[in-house]
């Protein structure tokens, strides 16, 4: 499912892989956006995969197959009239690629469908950043509130036009682990102060959100120049430094009379 003919790197950092998932059947973009929306998904890391779903039973799907696929997206059809089943084989086929070699490190997801909610929230443990494209009046709130961007996708022309502006494009952003960890316990210290759970998932979407340099995990860099695997490894890396404290699947500031003994 993966697109492993990208463009090399030619900076002397790692690049974030990036991967779009595109449910036609939820979100039909015309040709002109359907290219920006590699734009955007370029200016994010290496583009390595763009799937997208579509039923060629429907007549209106069929025909938009051959003009997606003259600009490079991978058409995936689903010919089945079964209510879930392209949102079925979207899931199943990005769960296969997260675990494979080129794992992608920014899952970009086309839909407003609240079947993706799970997945998600999946991605999300994983330490995977998921960037939601919906159109208007076509999403489920949920879906809305978990992604780590979310995005009208008649926005697109301004988020390129601004990223053209600010020279951000193809940019790649890295945070060592002493400002990541900072960033961990500001995320933590707002989540309390929200009465909310100090899950991993909560926490590593506000770390994105409140620091712009922290694009997940894989943003974070070592001295030894060693990656963290997942963003458990991180958080237990912290913990083992007195950073912060861990219960089950929850996090907490070490607490300063513990510090000063």
């Amino acid at each position: 499912m993966l697109d492993t003919h990208t463009t090399s790197n030619r900076t002397s950092h790692k690049q974030l892989n990036v991967l779009i998932y595109w449910d036609y059947q939820n979100a039909k973009l015309n040709l002109e956006l359907a290219k920006l929306l590699l734009v955007f998904a370029k200016s994010r890391g290496r583009l390595i995969g763009k799937n997208i779903y579509y039923n060629s039973q429907c007549e209106d799907q069929a025909a938009a197959k051959n003009n997606l696929a003259s600009i490079s997206y991978n058409c995936f059809d689903v010919p089945c009239f079964l209510k879930d089943s392209a949102d079925n084989q979207l899931i199943a086929d990005c769960l296969k690629d997260i675990y494979s070699n080129l794992s992608p490190d920014i899952v970009i997801l086309v839909s407003g469908d609240g079947d993706f909610v799970n997945l998600v929230r999946n991605l999300q443990k994983l330490g995977k950043k998921v960037i939601v494209f919906a159109q208007a009046g076509n999403v489920k709130q949920k879906l809305k509130e978990l992604a780590n961007e979310f995005y009208f996708i008649n926005k697109l022309p301004e988020l390129i036009d601004q990223k053209t502006k600010s020279q951000t494009t193809f940019m790649e952003f890295e945070i060592n682990y002493n400002e990541a960890t900072e960033c961990l316990m500001t995320a933590i210290t707002i989540t309390l102060s929200q009465g909310k759970r100090t899950e991993f998932s909560y926490i590593d979407k506000l770390m994105c959100q409140h620091c712009h340099r922290y694009q997940g995990f894989s943003s974070i860099s070592m001295s030894s120049g060693k990656k963290f695997k997942n963003f458990s490894q991180f958080i237990d890396a912290a913990v083992r430094d007195g950073k912060v404290q861990k219960q089950g699947q929850e996090l907490f500031l070490v607490e300063l009379d513990k510090l000063a003994a």
